[in-house]
């Protein structure tokens, strides 16, 4: 025995009942009476109708109060030591009070600072090194792009 299912109201059709609708697009829908048939045909929402099963499983309706809700389990959060960091560290970072943490962070990037400064006076003092000995060497002025290695410019030849 097939049990079909109306398409509007979602109630069981039993064998000989119910009607059949078969729109242009050769789409079939079955209805269990004139009722469900109408609406439908009126274009109605099936979810705002207070007897459909769609309105009565969006409202839950009639849910059995045997089925118990499902226990969801808590996430326990565990910390863990990082690369490079371990667990002692981490946990005496976070321990310290803000004002402390800034003047930290003030100092470690001051000292960066420093270091990057340092880097760029040696820079700065090779640069004009090399650049003094390779003027002495050719004893002409140089193009910076003469400087970095490019061909030279070939002299324009008259005939």
């Amino acid at each position: 025995m097939k049990v079909e299912i109306d398409s509007f109201s979602g109630a069981k059709i039993y064998p000989s009942k119910g009607k059949i609708f078969v729109r242009s697009d050769s789409r079939i829908f079955r209805f269990v009476n004139g009722k469900s048939e109408s609406l439908f045909l009126q274009r109605k929402n099936p979810r705002r109708i207070a007897w459909t099963v769609l309105y009565r499983r969006q409202h839950k309706k009639g849910v059995s109060e045997e089925t118990l809700k499902k226990r969801s389990r808590k996430t326990v959060k565990s910390q863990r030591s990082v690369v490079g960091a371990s667990l002692e560290l981490i946990k005496e970072r976070r321990s310290l009070q803000p004002e402390a943490r800034a003047a930290a962070r003030r100092e470690a990037i001051k000292q960066s600072k420093e270091k990057k400064a340092l880097l760029e006076t040696k820079k700065k003092a090779e640069k004009a090194k090399s650049g003094a000995s390779n003027v002495r060497s050719q004893g002409s002025k140089i193009s910076k792009q003469g400087q970095k290695g490019a061909q030279p410019k070939v002299a324009a030849r008259s005939r």
